[in-house]
């Protein structure tokens, strides 16, 4: 608290000189204003943060808005480049992914909501990836920084990004756009809009984009390149009303598709591993065998079939450009459709406006299985006992997502010192995201399973028939009923001196159900029973076995029994949880004169919770999350020196409670236990920081665009264990307990419920003390499974660690960017602006662990811009260059995992080894994997675009 209080004070001391001087330069700010460039960008823009429109300088949040003007100049044409000039926001574009002031999405499970609402044009929506339009759609987008309790809507819990299009004309409109760049990629695009009649306007805006070659090479003869390799066409239409003086009308129709071979967002959200093929055959949580094992020095395998050029060498072991895999990711959008409508009635005194619409989509995902670690392009190869594996396994993830919300707002009008907003609000949602893995060239995976088969205990052990070669399926079908009601009072105590109160009470009621049917092929672990043992092995069905999925008990969250179909297999158990809670604001704003406003705020915040459901899980034993919470204070200063300078400022103190990160869990039991990702809510966490941002003119016609942000983000109170380094070993662990504690509880009780014991590096002395105790548990560690492998004592744990002080993810401390833009006139009246842009980006880790293998490093890129105007202003051409240095940039933090994994031991008939690799394992299989550390630890990383360039050409009709 005493910290908390310092930091805060120190800033408002700072902000209140920085004040004094500002008042003092205001005359001379507004004398040199008159000699500024016409093209300046310190220019008033109008935000809409608080319902109404106001000036962006004279609102007390912290809003960083980009004017489609401003993205032309300066080149700001995804989210990614906002995410550079904004202050705190990270955006990860391969997951659709916003983090803000150290707190964001985590996981693209639908009913696990993002923290920073998104809006467009007032309706909510739930992916972000649409701010990212042309700026001849969108008009402006605001991100709102900071909980927007009251009035920024349903869980704006860190913040709200409003997109905002270009609406209809009063006069005749038109213009059009080509881009091309390398890649092949081009964008055609136009845009016509005016009067119908008195009454009625239009505006129609459509494109088309295309880029024909990837990124990322793909080594596999054959094969297609990877990395934004899209077809994608959009549509925006809108018509606008003005009935009479009291009546007035918008509504927009949405309409867009996608046909990518690879791009767009989940494209690349297996990431770039800078590592070596592992070489075991069954990783952690794999049920089926992979391919790296052909690559390994002890394999006695035959008919080994490697399609790529590199052998055994990962070509993408030294650049995220180049890759080796069978199977190509395509991302489809083969439906979306979006309707909002907002009607306003003037009233004397208030306008009452409701706003209607909603969104249907249907995307859908499709790549290997192989995750973050690629495997060699084997297609196939003979085990040592005769059976042909063909290692080309597939998912495919689809989103059926359709929401529907209608709010009403009261909104004062007139200039009465007293200003008030008031409003109701409803939301739903039905999802269905189901994900699916095959291997289309695995026979045994669509043959009929033994009749009699004990793996099926709840259907009279018969088994259902194998579908579509999958031994994954997830099929969750949820549904989301979400109320509120707010209000706000703004009261104007004296001219320079006003109060905020605002409240919201939100109610969230999640319901639906999830099925699930999960097949295991050639994993040693699950053939326990003899009936399997052969080089004829059939899949078996792990889907009823009690330690995969939870049949027995109701968790929280947890409607039903899981039931199963006797005819497809699926196991179906329902869902039903409220989360309930209010949230607001309280504030003081200061304006000592018409160019300077100073604030302090209070906010609390809320976010429902959800359900850990779908992908990466198998019928959680904890499916259910609670909802987050935050308390907030902000002290913040805005000033504009006429029009050559504006200076925004702002300190924060966040204190957070029960934030939802998925983490991975360690498998501890082989391959036959549940291994999946579950959401940790960390009980508490702080975010706190300091943001500037300012637009300079120093001289005419030169303007600077400079921000900077710095934000300590932490948690102060939570213990997980660490999925990559489960025996807690790496340099900056807190374990809660040694091993020795570990061994003596499991002596004493024949378990250690506080560790956990870990197969992969289980030691003689676990082994020893598990088989004492308790005979019945033997398959849980390596001993039946080829001999346990001579270990360090202090491993074969799965530790869990304190998380006191540990950071955020996906929060760097450090942002900064600068663009500085010079415009100058030809003798012809025609326009020239060269613009150049510099950011750097600090460290960011990407799970709440200050280990090297999850931090993705600093970074930082060049971007340059060169815009001629016509005299007329009806052409303009851009040239165009991203990354000019051509380095290597970080969207999000690294993700790690553990080179954990099972092979078979040649010379025990059936029986194979748990290792991890380069740290322990059978001969010939434990080579150290390039690009691991020396516990077998390898990062992924997520990274931001290569060099691109090129040209656009505007051309305004009238």
């Amino acid at each position: 608290m005493t910290k908390r209080i310092l930091m805060l004070s120190s800033a408002a001391c700072a902000l209140a000189a920085w004040g004094t001087v500002t008042h003092a330069a205001t005359a001379d700010a507004s004398a040199a204003a008159s000699s500024s460039s016409s093209g300046s960008l310190v220019t008033e823009i109008v935000v809409t943060a608080e319902k109404r429109e106001q000036a962006l300088q004279t609102v007390p949040i912290a809003i960083t808005a980009f004017t489609s003007k401003e993205r032309d100049v300066v080149g700001i044409n995804s989210i990614q480049d906002m995410t550079n000039f904004t202050p705190g926001l990270t955006y990860s574009t391969s997951t659709d992914r916003i983090t803000l002031r150290g707190v964001g999405r985590t996981t693209n499970v639908l009913s696990a909501d993002a923290p920073v609402a998104n809006y467009d044009d007032g309706l909510y929506e739930t992916f972000a990836v649409a701010a990212g339009r042309s700026s001849l759609d969108l008009a402006e987008v605001e991100v709102e920084r900071g909980p927007q309790g009251t009035l920024g809507g349903r869980n704006a819990e860190a913040g709200a990004l409003e997109e905002i299009t270009v609406h209809p004309s009063s006069t005749p409109t038109a213009e059009a756009r080509l881009t091309y760049g390398n890649y092949d990629h081009v964008i055609a695009e136009a845009a016509v809009s005016g009067p119908i009649n008195d009454v009625w306007k239009y505006r129609l805006y459509f494109d088309y984009e295309r880029q024909g070659q990837g990124w990322i090479n793909n080594s596999v003869p054959g094969q297609p390149s990877e990395g934004n390799n899209i077809d994608t066409w959009y549509l925006d239409f809108q018509v606008s009303a003005h009935f009479n003086d009291r009546l007035d009308m918008w509504t927009k129709f949405q309409s867009a598709m996608w046909y990518n071979k690879s791009g767009g967002p989940g494209d690349q959200s297996d990431g770039w591993t800078p590592a070596g093929y592992p070489t075991y055959e069954w990783g952690a949580g794999d049920v089926v065998a992979l391919s790296g094992v052909a690559c390994a020095p002890g394999f006695t395998g035959t008919n080994i079939v490697n399609v790529s050029p590199a052998g055994c060498n990962n070509p993408a072991l030294k650049s995220p450009w180049t890759e080796t895999t069978l199977v190509d990711h395509s991302v489809d959008l083969p439906a979306y459709y979006s309707l909002n409508t907002q009607w306003t009635f003037h009233n004397d005194g208030f306008d009452i406006k409701y706003i209607g619409g909603g969104t249907f989509y249907h995307y859908e995902l499709f790549g290997p299985t192989e995750g973050d670690l690629d495997e060699p392009a084997v297609t196939s190869f003979t085990q040592p006992g005769g059976l042909v594996i063909n290692p080309s396994d597939s998912f495919e993830y689809e989103e059926s997502n359709g929401f529907w919300s209608d709010e009403l707002d009261f909104i004062s009008t007139g200039n009465s010192a007293f200003q008030w907003v008031a409003g109701v609000y409803q939301f739903y949602q039905h999802y269905q995201q189901p994900v699916s893995a095959e291997d289309l060239q695995q026979p045994q995976l669509n043959e009929a399973l033994p009749l009699g088969s004990t793996f099926c205990p709840l259907t009279g052990n018969v088994c259902a028939p194998p579908h579509l070669f999958r031994w994954y399926d997830n099929r969750p079908d949820i549904q989301d009923q979400s109320y509120a009601a707010y209000g706000q009072i703004d009261w104007k105590v004296q001219q320079d001196l006003k109060l905020t109160l605002g409240v919201r009470y939100s109610y969230d009621n999640k319901y639906g159900t999830e099925s699930v049917r999960l097949l295991c092929f050639t994993l040693p672990s699950c053939y326990f029973n003899p009936e399997f043992i052969g080089p004829g092995l059939p899949a078996v069905d792990l889907s009823q076995l009690s330690t995969i999925v939870n049949n027995n008990t109701l968790p929280p969250g947890v409607s039903s029994q899981t039931t199963y179909n006797a005819a497809t297999g699926l196991g179906t158990r329902g869902y039903n949880a409220v989360w309930q809670s209010p949230s607001g604001t309280a504030g003081v704003e200061w304006t000592p004169d018409h160019d300077s406003l100073y604030y302090f705020k209070y906010g609390h915040g809320y976010k429902s919770g959800g359900f850990n459901i779908g992908i990466f899980t198998v019928e959680s034993f904890t499916p259910e999350t609670a909802a987050e919470g935050v308390d907030s204070l902000e002290v913040g200063a805005k000033h504009t020196f006429g029009h050559f300078l504006t200076l925004d400022a702002a300190a924060y103190w966040y204190n957070y409670t029960n934030l939802q990160i998925p983490i991975a869990q360690v498998s501890t039991a082989g391959g036959i236990s549940q291994s999946a990702t579950s959401f940790y809510n960390v009980p508490k966490s702080i975010s706190q920081g300091f943001e500037l941002e300012s637009t300079w003119t120093p001289v005419d016609h030169l303007s600077v665009i400079f921000s900077y942000s710095f934000d300590d983000a932490y948690i102060t109170s939570g213990t997980a264990p660490d999925p990559a380094d489960p025996n807690a070993i790496s340099p900056g662990a807190k374990p809660l307990f040694t091993p020795a504690q570990c061994l003596a509880t499991l002596n004493q009780l024949g378990v250690a419920p506080d560790c956990g014991y870990d197969v992969y590096t289980a030691t003689t002395a676990i082994a020893t003390a598990v088989n004492a105790k308790d005979p019945a548990t033997v398959p849980t560690v390596p001993t039946v499974y080829g001999g346990t492998i001579a270990g360090d004592p202090n491993q074969g744990w799965n530790i869990p660690q304190s998380l006191k002080g540990n950071p955020l993810p996906n929060a760097p401390r450090n942002k900064i960017a600068i663009n500085a833009l010079y415009e100058i006139t030809d003798s012809a009246g025609g326009k020239w602006t060269p613009s150049l842009s510099y950011i750097w980006r600090d460290v960011q880790y990407g799970l709440f662990f200050k280990e090297a293998y999850y931090a993705a490093p600093a970074w930082d890129e060049w971007d340059a811009r060169l815009t001629y105007d016509s005299p007329n202003k009806r052409f303009e051409a851009i040239l165009f260059i991203k990354n000019i240095a051509n380095t290597i940039g970080y969207d999000q933090g690294a993700i790690a995992a553990r080179a954990a994994g099972t092979v078979d031991d040649p010379g025990s008939g059936f029986a194979s080894y748990n290792y991890v690799q380069g740290l322990n394992g059978p001969n010939g299989f434990n080579g150290h994997l390039a690009g691991a550390n020396a516990n077998g630890v390898y990062s992924t990383y997520y990274v931001t675009p290569p060099r691109t360039y090129g040209i656009e050409l505007h051309y305004k009709f009238y």
